[in-house]
């Protein structure tokens, strides 16, 4: 199990990483990657049994999914 300051030192370089500035991707191209890799992240957790956390990664990318159909459709306009 980690200790407080090894999950202190997790949180200041997962803050630090969200200060830098966006790349050039858009956000359509963002959910589409969060899409793929929120699937992974399900299949990942329905494999080792972690059925109701697989569930909202489930959901999460449904909605990932929506949002570029949305988008798409929105463009298409």
């Amino acid at each position: 199990m980690k200790g407080r300051s090894e999950r202190n030192e997790e949180v200041r370089a997962r803050k630090s990483r969200m200060d830098e500035p966006a790349g050039k991707g858009d956000a359509d191209e963002a959910a589409r990657y969060l899409a793929t890799a929120v699937a992974d992240l399900g299949l990942i957790a329905r494999r080792h049994g972690l059925d109701t956390l697989g569930y909202l990664l489930d959901m999460a990318q449904m909605e990932a999914e929506e949002i570029v159909r949305l988008r798409a459709a929105r463009d298409r306009s």
